[in-house]
């Protein structure tokens, strides 16, 4: 059997752009793209990036070129995860809840050779590029403006419009062949910047390979059936909406795409939710599951290139009570199919902890979907792949059915003499509190036990600490503490409530953890075990946060 050569017949590389080809020829009839007023079949999404792609081509853009996009929800951004790979190039789609210097930092570490900007961030554009201006590297890009597709903007002559690219593209039969066969499926598809809540963020380089398989993984994992009808309320710049913009072409589906959020309250039937990360509190789960909404939890990260995780609902555990469903409901799960190993490993050992939903390591996974590393930074790649697995810096642990739970962040891990408590577990029990909208919980140091809980926490609307006397103040930060203290082991409840009109974010949403341990580090336990602190001044978040005495 050694001597049974591949061929062209038996080894064709894979890339996720074959999709749209089968879209096109599979359901010709199909709605592939919704927005406002413009509605297009698969055949028309399948002409229009082919044009794309001819003109990237005319414009001298080949392989391994970075072509950087800067746009929401729109088709166009779903169009050039397509067009974009099939001229050879790389996307690399940007998060638009950044600012300019952010973006022009991405911008310098990319080299794109081409910048997309939506329209409606004409103004942000301008601050990037006079930032560049100033920049040694010289970067030569040429940038492309996208307008409305049913109401475009008068443009000068010497500006490029991402339509106007379509419309003089001239894909011709051999070049629309060429288009979906890509030389190598290692080859990189997508650029993905992490969110740097820590540092500068790092360029994450996506295959063709492991974007093909992260997409067949997830529409397993979520039981994607034919011609689904999917609503773009997940950023497509988020890990390429996690991988779901090829997912969706694959299964013939619909993409409803849209700038802003929708009422969704008014529906036709129930809809399916997939939520990712840490796990959403049981009290949400419940009110939004009583709404109609069919929540499935999922587990990824950019280097993974999206989903590796997925809580595969069990027929028996619909026979548990409600409350036992969610705590199910809110594990990670599972990996899915197209990984090839998950884990959780003894950080001091590497051995795999025991498998009884207790034991605390953290999350290893390998595969063909996994990156290929970080652009321009091998030492960080080499730290990430350290052991012959990627390392995610998760906390978890693994239940006896096999399905992995996560506890915290590694740097998040609060060790109070010597016990590790997840501030994750902490802050599942603050959100079951009527009155809490928002918790995050960060270390505090201690004389004794060295650190201790601290809860920064955001009220209900209506819900107010301010404007009150100060003993009122102490009231309501005690009556979270003795709430915690009846719903969880002593040593892991909160030593302080710090209470915040808005928690810090970054461009992800993500709870910005290092800011409020800043925070943190100002509020000092004295001898007589008593919490004081001063008025803190958050810089660059313009907050004040009122913190006071009380003694535990």
């Amino acid at each position: 059997m050694d001597n049974l050569a591949l061929c062209d017949a038996n080894n064709f590389p894979l890339t996720p752009i074959t999709f749209l080809k089968r879209a096109a020829e599979c359901y010709p009839y199909r709605t592939s793209i919704i927005y406002g007023q413009t509605r297009f079949t698969w055949p028309q999404t399948y002409y229009r990036c082919c044009r794309l792609t001819a003109s990237l081509l005319s414009l001298n853009i080949r392989k391994n070129d970075v072509v950087s996009v800067l746009a929401p929800n729109i088709p166009a951004m779903y169009e050039m995860h397509f067009a974009v790979p099939m001229a050879g190039a790389v996307l690399n789609p940007l998060n638009t809840r950044l600012d300019a210097k952010s973006i022009t930092t991405i911008l310098r570490h990319a080299q794109p050779k081409i910048f997309c900007i939506d329209r409606s961030f004409e103004t942000l554009s301008q601050e990037i590029l006079h930032l560049l201006s100033f920049d040694d590297s010289k970067l030569n890009m040429l940038v492309i403006f996208i307008d409305e597709t049913d109401f475009p903007k008068t443009i000068s002559s010497s500006e490029l419009n991402y339509e106007s690219l379509i419309r003089r593209g001239e894909p011709t039969s051999s070049m629309v062949a060429h288009m979906f066969r890509v030389q190598n499926e290692h080859d990189p598809i997508s650029l993905n910047y992490t969110s740097g809540t820590t540092a500068d963020p790092k360029g994450v380089v996506i295959s063709h390979r492991g974007a093909y398989l992260s997409s067949l993984g997830a529409i397993m994992g979520w039981e994607m059936g034919t011609c689904p009808v999917y609503l773009w309320t997940l950023p497509m710049f988020h890990c390429n909406g996690w991988t779901f913009t090829w997912s969706v072409a694959a299964r013939g589906g619909t993409n409803v795409c849209i700038r802003h959020p929708l009422d969704l309250l008014n529906r036709s039937g129930p809809v399916e939710m997939l939520t990712g990360g840490s796990s959403p509190p049981s009290a949400l789960v419940k009110k939004v599951q009583r709404l109609g909404f069919h929540v499935i939890h999922a587990y990824g990260l950019t280097e993974a290139t999206g989903p590796a995780l997925f809580c595969e609902w069990q027929d028996e555990w619909n026979r548990l009570p409600e409350n036992q469903q969610l705590k199910l409901k809110a594990r990670q799960g599972v990996g899915m199919l197209t990984l090839a190993e998950t884990d959780v490993k003894n950080t001091q050992t590497q051995e795999s902890v025991p498998r009884d939903g207790k034991t605390m390591g953290e999350i290893v996974i390998k595969g063909s979907s996994v990156m290929k590393g970080y652009l321009k930074d091998p030492k960080a790649t080499l730290e990430a792949f350290k052991y012959g697995w990627l390392n995610t810096g998760d906390i978890g642990v693994i239940h006896p059915d096999g399905h992995i739970e996560i506890k915290d962040r590694s740097k998040d891990i609060i060790i109070s003499g010597g016990e590790n408590i997840s501030s994750v577990e902490v802050e599942n029990v603050l959100y079951k509190h009527h009155k809490v909208k928002e918790a995050a919980v960060v270390a505090m140091p201690h004389p004794v036990w060295g650190e201790t809980p601290c809860a920064f926490v955001v009220l209900e609307k209506g819900e107010t600490n301010q404007g009150v006397r100060e003993d009122s103040l102490v009231t309501s930060e005690r009556d979270l503490i003795e709430y915690c203290r009846e719903n969880m082991p002593r040593y892991m409840c909160p030593r302080k409530v710090v209470f915040l009109d808005e928690l810090p974010k970054n461009g992800n949403g993500k709870f910005l953890k290092p800011v409020l341990r800043n925070i943190a580090n100002g509020l000092v336990v004295s001898d007589e075990n008593t919490i004081s602190s001063k008025i803190v001044q958050q810089h660059k978040e313009k907050r004040r946060v009122n913190s006071l005495t009380s003694r535990l």
